[in-house]
């Protein structure tokens, strides 16, 4: 795999730290694949993260939404409790992980639920009134998002 360094752009660029990092990121090799995950579009500026997280309860897991970064974590319970039994196999993984997901501008987490073995997360991207487009006119006046021009006389 080939390796890029982005030095000289973090010389000669300011504000772009979070878009290098992200390149820097997307070409790691590491890439886990546990817990998997699904990223779905429910409407037109919502979405929703459902992670198979079997064997893990409400208590197990954490969620953190940072500036433009998502991370879920999840992490088993030590049980004081001796086992009576021993286990002979075991196929369920336990083990405790942390997926991070970066999320666009705006883009806001609504809520959790816990759901047959799957987290689902609900994500909402709110655009401020001040950052929609408008229409701006030109030597005339709005009226519902459509320009009256001036009559030359």
């Amino acid at each position: 795999m080939r390796t890029f360094d982005l030095t000289p752009f973090y010389r000669s660029t300011v504000g772009f730290d979070r878009l290098f990092n992200l390149l820097d990121q997307a070409s790691s090799d590491a890439a886990p694949g546990y817990p998997p995950y699904n990223i779905e579009r429910t409407g037109e500026n919502a979405y929703r993260i459902s992670v198979a997280v079997a064997g893990f309860g409400e208590n197990d897991l954490s969620i953190e939404a940072n500036e433009n970064t998502l991370t879920i974590r999840g992490e088993k319970q030590q049980k004081t409790e001796e086992k009576s039994a021993e286990m002979l196999y075991q196929g369920i993984a336990a083990r405790a992980f942390e997926r991070v997901f970066q999320l666009a501008d705006f883009v806001q987490v609504k809520g959790a639920n816990l759901e047959n073995g799957l987290l689902h997360v609900e994500l909402v991207r709110e655009i401020p009134e001040a950052k929609k487009p408008r229409s701006i006119p030109i030597n005339g006046k709005v009226i519902e998002n459509k320009v009256e021009t001036k009559a030359a006389a």
